[in-house]
């Protein structure tokens, strides 16, 4: 029972089994959407909210927050969609795209880590000028005509699975292990838990907080590389608005919005689960005007909930401090 408890008390656990429910529960209702294309259509819609959801899981791990990566997303889709349109190198291409993604994490991370801008603040400042500068690039126009040739990846299927789900899945692996073995790996999360506290073990906060954050803004060029692999063309809006799914998966999945709590995995959980929402509504045949209005509702519902939770943990946490204190007290005299 003890075991089973503490598999229970994993977020992780928690956020899958919502998905189970969810499928099991629309299922019921229609069941074309329990069908093996179906889930598979799931799977491979949620490969950009994956990538955004483990880059994001870097930053929130800190504490801080990144609202630019849906910016970062479109000019990096816009930047190596033009370039392979117009017969440059699919790889210079995708590297030069990844480049910018890179600089505008670190020019997030010197800003929130070094000269101390309010993360909000700063990520969001990077959006308005990433994104003005991404329609000045495209002149406002959507770039279309992209060769058969870069399409072909999203169209890959490798064991009945998507490829870019399959590389979505290792990269999680990779980071998941990363954080749990890493020598590094675990400072994420203590700064998140107590700044102080791990300036004052060594951990080199400044340094592992620009990392999280060019972390993310790598995760967002990447997946604007893979929208405009899947999609075949890129507008003007490209990635307007999705950095609040993608901190809606992150603490879906567990992480928490104050710091120190959470796990990729989870996070790439709750992107799923974001994306078979949408796919539920349309199953369900919800007018699509309501998707923003249910995705704005559950994003609030899922941080009121966090928030709730974790001051549950702190007082129960400061309650059993309070207890032992007494204890060892009225044992001494």
């Amino acid at each position: 029972m003890t075991i089973i408890k503490r598999i229970f008390e994993k977020r992780e656990i928690t956020a899958l089994a919502f998905l189970i429910i969810l499928f099991l529960g629309v299922g019921l209702r229609n069941p074309d959407f329990m069908n093996t294309q179906s889930i598979s259509t799931v799977l491979k819609g949620s490969v950009l909210y994956i990538f955004l959801a483990v880059g994001m899981t870097f930053v929130l791990l800190t504490g801080g927050i990144d609202v630019s990566v849906g910016a970062t997303l479109g000019i990096s889709a816009a930047i190596s969609a033009s370039m392979i349109r117009d017969g440059s190198s699919v790889v210079l291409s995708i590297l030069l795209a990844i480049a910018i993604g890179l600089i505008i994490g670190l020019i997030n991370g010197i800003g929130v880590a070094i000269i101390k801008v309010p993360a909000i603040i700063m990520t969001l400042g990077v959006l308005g000028i990433t994104r003005g500068t991404m329609i000045v690039y495209t002149n406002g126009k959507w770039v279309e005509n992209l060769p058969d040739s870069f399409k072909v990846a999203s169209q890959a299927n490798l064991g009945g699975l998507n490829f870019y789900f399959i590389l979505a899945v290792i990269i999680v692996a990779l980071v998941q292990l990363y954080f749990s073995r890493g020598k590094t790996g675990r400072f994420f999360a203590a700064i998140g838990d107590n700044v102080e506290g791990s300036i004052l073990v060594g951990i080199p906060v400044k340094k592992i907080t620009v990392i999280a954050y060019v972390a993310s803004g790598f995760c967002a060029s990447v997946a604007g590389v893979i929208f405009a692999s899947q999609v075949g063309f890129v507008t003007s809006n490209t990635g307007l608005d999705i950095e609040m799914v993608a901190i809606a998966a992150c603490v879906l999945g567990g992480v928490s919005l104050s710091g120190g709590i959470g796990s990729v995995i989870g996070a790439s959980i709750g992107a799923i689960i974001m994306t078979a929402i949408n796919s539920a509504l349309i199953f369900l045949k919800v007018p699509s005007f309501w998707n923003k209005s249910i995705q704005g509702s559950l994003l609030i519902l899922i941080v009121v909930s966090d928030v709730l939770i974790h001051k549950y943990f702190q007082d129960k946490a400061r309650k059993q401090r309070l207890s032992a204190r007494s204890s060892f007290v009225g044992g001494d005299k």
